[in-house]
């Protein structure tokens, strides 16, 4: 019987441990006090992943108490952030993406000596609204360092598996010094737009011998991806991986070019060997130089900034609108009068909008 080959993940790769961090005043485990927005800065500064992890969890909070207390953390923290390289990954379902993650991490801290956070975005059920969140526990060996922070999320519905919050929780990860941030997506089946608006390089895992070699990938997905790398690249596997990656490099060659200057390509790797993950990370790499140089880089962080304050005020809309008490008053028999069919969806919301325009906000007289 053939012994299955030992996942390159599980050597020890010796790396130096980091430098400790800045030690932060002590705390009384047995007595917990709230914690003021500059002490929960000062800690992320100090690359305190325990208050780290405690603000993203503000961040996710639906409390207007933890919302307030977050908003003044990333602000604090945004002059600090930014120093990055921020790539989303997705993929079908399947494809390997957190074995993946999980030997780029690998290779960011020992190759490299670089510090990776990883936003792990897992499907919350449309159902309960529960989330797996397993993500950490499959990525045991990079989740072990002490240079990555596993953020496991759940996507809450949001477009593209991406939580609402991701953003800030990447803001706040650069200003603990991490220099990679790695954003996993649900998965392809959803827009993926949402993760392209908020990182610097899109990669796009697929598989070889699932059918349709693009497996049916949306020609938007694939106009987005910056690389397309097909995974389980080993053993028997391989012919028909390197039959995919050319099927993919033709494919993507029917696609505009992109405006940033960079030629979108295919690779093929093995997340479980570690086999050409380093050829992957030097394609973001040569990425990040070449739009660095052209000002692309630049430019699409300031686009993407300014798109996220249109989403901001667009929840932020939406929330007032919701828990105005004249919507609240009417919003329900709108609802049943639209499933009903008594009345079109359009003339329904165009009549709440109505009643908010002319309601006086609360609070006012």
């Amino acid at each position: 019987m053939t012994s299955k080959p030992e996942s390159a993940l599980r050597v020890h790769c010796g790396c130096r441990a980091p430098e400790p961090p800045q030690q932060l005043p002590a705390r009384d485990p047995h007595r917990r006090r709230p914690l003021s927005h500059r002490q929960y800065v000062d800690g992320i500064l100090a690359a305190d992943r325990v208050l780290l992890a405690q603000a993203i969890t503000l961040i996710e909070s639906s409390r207007a108490a933890d919302r307030t207390l977050a908003e003044h953390i990333v602000e604090g923290c945004l002059p600090h952030s930014g120093n990055s390289i921020r790539v989303g990954i997705t993929g079908v379902p399947g494809a390997g993406k957190s074995t993946l993650i999980e030997a780029l991490g690998t290779a960011l801290i020992c190759n490299y000596g670089q510090r990776v956070a990883v936003l792990a975005i897992d499907p919350s059920s449309q159902l309960s609204g529960g989330s797996i969140l397993g993500d950490k526990t499959r990525m045991n060996s990079l989740a072990s360092s002490d240079m990555a922070f596993i953020r496991p999320s759940p996507s809450r519905g949001i477009p593209g598996g991406v939580a609402q919050h991701t953003r800030e929780a990447m803001l706040l990860c650069e200003a603990a010094g991490f220099q990679n941030i790695l954003v996993e997506t649900v998965g392809v089946g959803q827009s993926e737009t949402a993760v392209h608006a908020m990182v610097d390089f899109f990669l796009l895992l697929a598989l070889a011998g699932a059918g349709d070699e693009l497996q049916g990938i949306k020609r938007g997905v694939m106009e987005l991806a910056d690389l397309v790398v097909i995974n389980k690249a080993d053993g028997e596997s391989l012919p028909a991986a390197e039959r995919a990656r050319a099927e993919a490099q033709s494919a993507l060659h029917y696609f505009p070019s992109s405006l940033s200057g960079w030629t979108p390509r295919a690779l093929t790797c093995s997340a479980l060997t570690g086999k050409d993950i380093d050829a992957l990370w030097n394609c973001v790499l040569e990425h990040s130089a070449l739009t660095k140089a052209n000002g692309w880089f630049s430019r699409t962080r300031q686009e993407q900034a300014q798109k996220w304050m249109h989403e901001i005020i667009q929840q932020g809309l939406q929330q007032r609108f919701e828990a105005h008490p004249a919507i609240r008053n009417r919003i329900a028999t709108a609802e049943q009068e639209v499933r009903a069919g008594r009345k079109p969806p359009f003339q329904a919301a165009r009549e709440l909008l109505e009643i908010y325009s002319v309601s006086k906000p609360p609070g006012t007289r």
